[in-house]
């Protein structure tokens, strides 16, 4: 009796598709990769393009309360020293006697994954932030670490950024960018990597106001997930036990999702993290990084609320929440239900066949279009495969020129959702997208 073939899981079939359509590679494939490092290809770099700006406009440029910075990956080891990095940021972690694979300590296995062997060492500790060396020796006088998070270049730059800014308590520093982390154990696709990017907002409050503006960043994070277009089902906000918190943090809350290999877990925190950090460099540094109030006369350290969110892993929740099969009247369909304003390519330009005339059209459509936004142009194959293509990869709109429109200007426009077909003028076309896609 022949066997009935096992049926991928939603993470398999969405790694599969993140490879074969380009969004996502194993770093130096050719060459068997490199564990916890990732490339992105034409339309992951889209999708990262897009969850950035997004996050950007709306905890950036969309409030009068908070600005922009963009802090060296390599700064002056003495930031991890006061920061607590150094001595802190550590895993323990227990290793194979036969195979030597590491795990961390707290993950308990009984015996490895690799050898099948059941001896371990004792748990020993082990700093993740990556180390490297400045100059032309590598001595321990020229050490530094490539940055294990964003956080610490806002608060060093706390001083700077408010004498030029002129911003006033309370108000937000937002930065964007990679970090690195050599951690024990990765895995899940992206979920867990050693280099990954970052979007952190460090929001200073005067003390004693902390906790109301905790609850208000968590609302604002959660919301902005909504408005993403992620299941109201598969997203929630919970918060830290006392016996979780870090030892810089009042209070924590993560904003988790469900994802499907072990349940809810993180996709983004909100920390209180009081007046630790700055605290910390006024003592280390010997700066003030005080505040001073000229209304109310007040001098105070700021206690800082921080949301942060690894791009990568709102990628992959974006690509598993919007993953689906269907069956059409041709079979089964996979497709990427992203909302617009997140899809790599938001439009598809189809000339019925390649007719001078028409392709002639469709290139002129297309060039008009991606003056405005990432559109794509495609004449192979039938129109139903070329549906399915776009359909797989997210695009909300497919746009038909065929031998009507030669005749009445009209274009054929397909939703990726609905199916539905309508029938629009070219002139209108812009008007048209402009509604859902902007």
């Amino acid at each position: 009796m022949a066997l009935t073939p096992k049926k991928p899981d939603l993470m398999e079939q969405v790694t599969n598709l993140a490879k074969r359509r380009g969004f996502v590679f194993p770093s130096g494939e050719i060459y068997g990769g490199l564990n916890g490092f990732w490339d992105y290809g034409p339309l992951g770099v889209e999708l990262k393009n897009n969850i950035k700006k997004l996050w950007w406009q709306s905890n950036v440029r969309g409030r009068d309360d908070v600005v922009g910075l963009d802090a060296a990956i390599i700064t002056n080891p003495k930031v991890w020293e006061a920061s607590g990095h150094t001595e802190h940021f550590k895993d323990e972690l227990v290793e194979c006697k036969n195979c030597h694979r590491r795990y961390r300590a707290t993950e308990k296995t009984e015996k490895c994954l690799a050898c099948g062997q059941t001896e371990f060492t004792a748990p020993q500790g082990f700093n993740t932030m990556f180390k490297t060396y400045l100059g032309s020796t590598a001595s321990e006088d020229d050490i530094a670490y490539l940055r294990p998070e964003t956080a610490q270049g806002m608060f060093v730059n706390f001083r700077n950024v408010l004498d030029s800014s002129r911003q006033k308590v309370p108000f937000g520093i937002a930065q964007v960018g990679r970090s690195f982390r050599n951690e024990i154990t990765t895995g899940n696709f992206i979920f867990r990597d050693r280099e990954f990017e970052q979007m952190e907002l460090e929001f200073f409050v005067k003390p004693g106001d902390d906790e109301k503006w905790h609850e208000y960043w968590k609302k604002e994070r959660l919301g902005w997930y909504l408005d993403l277009g992620i299941k109201k089902a598969n997203i929630r906000v919970r918060d830290y036990e006392a016996s979780e918190l870090a030892h810089y943090s009042k209070a924590t809350s993560d904003v988790e999702y469900n994802y499907p290999f072990g349940g809810w877990a993180e996709l983004e925190g909100i920390a209180n993290r009081t007046d630790y950090d700055l605290k910390r460099h006024i003592e280390a540094s010997g700066k003030d990084l005080t505040y001073f109030n000229e209304e109310t006369k007040e001098k105070f350290v700021p206690y800082v609320i921080e949301p942060a969110a690894g791009v990568e892993r709102i990628f992959v929740v974006l690509m598993l929440d919007a993953y689906a099969e269907e069956e059409d009247k041709e079979g089964i369909r996979s497709v990427l239900r992203f909302h617009p304003k997140v899809a790599p390519v938001k439009a598809a330009i189809f000339p019925l066949q390649k007719d001078e005339a028409l392709v002639k059209i469709a290139r002129g459509i297309y060039g008009d279009l991606r003056s405005l936004w990432n559109v794509q142009y495609d004449q192979g194959g039938s129109v139903g495969r070329r549906y399915r293509r776009q359909d797989e990869i997210g695009t909300p709109f497919c746009i038909t020129i065929d031998f009507e429109t030669l005749t009445d200007k009209k274009v054929t426009i397909r939703d990726r959702d609905t199916m539905k077909q309508d029938r629009i003028l070219i002139s209108k076309l812009k008007a048209y997208l402009s509604k859902t896609l902007n």
